[in-house]
């Protein structure tokens, strides 16, 4: 899940929650918020505030920590949000821009 604001800073930043019972183990934990920085660090994104949070599990305690599939399967869900925020991002600024450009010319005397 990705939780994304437009911030009043010249670049984005990023915050990544990953709890214990959606990823038991550490090792685990630590290779999503490893992928996370990665993809973000790439994205090339506006001035953004995004919070990465897992939703659902990714994995049980009695498989492997991380696998293949696994960090393919973050790298492309990752991927698609990411690429989903900025035109939301886009979308907001602009309505936000035209919402104070509004209350500008009413507020003028």
């Amino acid at each position: 899940m990705l939780y994304a604001r437009a911030n009043q800073l010249a670049k984005a930043r990023l915050g990544v929650v990953v709890a214990k019972r959606f990823a038991p183990r550490a090792v685990t934990r630590n290779a999503v918020k490893r992928t996370a920085r990665e993809l973000f660090r790439h994205s090339m994104l506006p001035a953004v505030d995004c919070i990465v949070r897992l939703s659902k599990p990714v994995n049980a305690k009695s498989g492997p920590a991380v696998t293949t599939a696994l960090k393919t399967a973050l790298r492309a869900e990752l991927t698609q949000l990411l690429k989903s925020a900025v035109p939301a991002m886009n979308q907001a600024t602009a309505q936000a821009t035209a919402q104070a450009a509004v209350s500008a010319t009413v507020s003028a005397p």
